[in-house]
């Protein structure tokens, strides 16, 4: 396998360069009969896609939507499901003069020693453009799981430095760092536009819960549902750490403090995040992920192009300060291919 597919029962493939033809995906195994409109799934994308606000790229694409198969008369077929965006808003020039160097924290170096060839342009198939994708399969997701009474909340818990005290679901669309705090979410924007103005960039931890997933989810060794939803994260270009439940944090602590158990009324905690035994439990999921700085930033650094030679670089592209306000949509899309995937598992073994 090439790497460029996810999840069993229902796997989506994806593909497509940053400034190649478009982006898109094929969603296989997708059940029939889900009413979906590409409305439904625009609305995802347009969480997504750049040029929301002074803290994204300037880049200006409709990621308008094509649905090209498996969907007939507002409803999936049960085909294979074919989505492409294309690209409009192209500037590959910018790139003319970085195109033989090895730029810092890109996969300029890692896809050259891979493939011996590499899409210089907008980092290629390394974009972070590749997400819009995952994000038009996982609206279909979430709309087919909404239905079971599953939804899922992604939002900034922290960037540059700046943490959220309260959780204020209602809020999250209303600042542009989709933070769940609009205290902290000020103070944030603040530094980050400093940051942006000097020609930097800065990371976060985007945290999300997934409310109504019925226990027995998740297999009980290698596809344990966090494994799953780890592998989806860590897949994501720019994350660099996956905690669930209270994460690193029950290092310190002894077993009294930290097993979850219940009594005739239910759980009484819920540090492990929404899962046993890497099977759901029927509480909140609960995860946190690592958000990298953006590597693309104006600031002088030093680097080698594709002969060795050592040279200073400055990329001049149109990139964001900080990603974590587009990796929101992303992380809840990512989420619900894999919660997707195991529902349909265990709904293939029970009887």
């Amino acid at each position: 396998m090439a790497g460029n597919s996810f999840g069993n029962l229902f796997r989506i493939t994806t593909f497509g360069e940053s400034h190649g033809g478009g982006v898109g995906v094929i969603l296989d195994g997708c059940p029939p009969g889900i009413e979906i409109t590409e409305e439904e799934i625009q609305k995802e994308l347009n969480r997504r896609k750049p040029g929301q606000s002074d803290l994204t790229t300037p880049r200006k694409e409709s990621d308008k939507i094509n649905i090209l198969s498996g969907v007939f008369e507002g409803k999936t077929t049960g085909t294979p499901l074919m989505m492409v965006l294309y690209n409009k808003n192209v500037k590959s020039e910018d790139y003319n003069n970085i195109k033989d160097a090895f730029r810092p924290g890109h996969a300029d170096w890692s896809y050259q020693k891979k493939y011996g060839i590499r899409d210089w342009r907008g980092s290629g198939r390394a974009s972070g453009r590749e997400t819009a994708g995952r994000v038009a399969a996982g609206a279909i997701a979430k709309k087919f799981l909404s239905q079971q009474g599953i939804q899922f909340t992604a939002y900034t818990l922290q960037a540059a430095g700046i943490r959220c005290k309260e959780y204020l679901p209602e809020e999250i669309e209303n600042n542009p760092l989709r933070a769940c705090d609009p205290k902290a979410a000020k103070e944030m924007e603040k530094l980050v536009i400093e940051l942006k103005d000097k020609g930097d960039s800065t990371g976060g931890i985007v945290e999300c819960r997934i409310e109504g997933v019925p226990p027995g989810l998740g297999e009980p060794v290698f596809d344990k549902i966090e494994a799953d939803l780890a592998k989806g994260m860590l897949s994501l270009g720019a994350i660099r750490g996956f905690e669930i439940g209270d994460g690193f944090s029950v290092v310190d602590r002894r077993g009294s403090e930290n097993n979850d158990w219940r009594d005739e009324s239910g759980f009484l905690s819920n540090h492990a995040g929404g899962t046993l035994g890497g099977i759901t439990t029927g509480q909140t999921i609960l995860f946190r992920v690592a958000v990298k700085p953006t590597a693309s930033i104006s600031v002088p650094q030093k680097a080698v192009n594709i002969k060795g030679e050592a040279l200073t670089i400055e990329t001049h592209g149109r990139h964001d300060p900080i990603i974590c306000p587009r990796m929101v949509p992303v992380v809840e899309s990512m989420a619900a291919l894999v919660i997707m995937d195991h529902l349909m598992r265990q709904k293939s073994i029970m009887r």
